[in-house]
């Protein structure tokens, strides 16, 4: 998998979760199912970018070697 940004990736995570819990919310008190299902659906895709975020590894930068081989 690519290498993303920490920034970028707390960004779409306050994003997924942030449009989940306000699609939940807009979907219990209308009454509409679709919505809560899409609020359930951004939550979980927040939930994958956190753990992305959390359990991946620092990037190091490697230096590559002069001369030829």
């Amino acid at each position: 998998m690519r290498y993303v940004p920490p920034f970028k990736l707390k960004v779409m995570l306050a994003a997924f979760f942030a449009t989940g819990g306000f699609g939940i919310i807009v979907g219990l008190f209308m009454s509409h199912f679709y919505l809560v299902v899409l609020g359930v659906i951004n939550l979980s895709l927040g939930g994958l970018v956190g753990w992305i975020f959390l359990t991946r590894e620092p990037r190091t930068k490697k230096k590559k070697r002069g001369g030829s081989r």
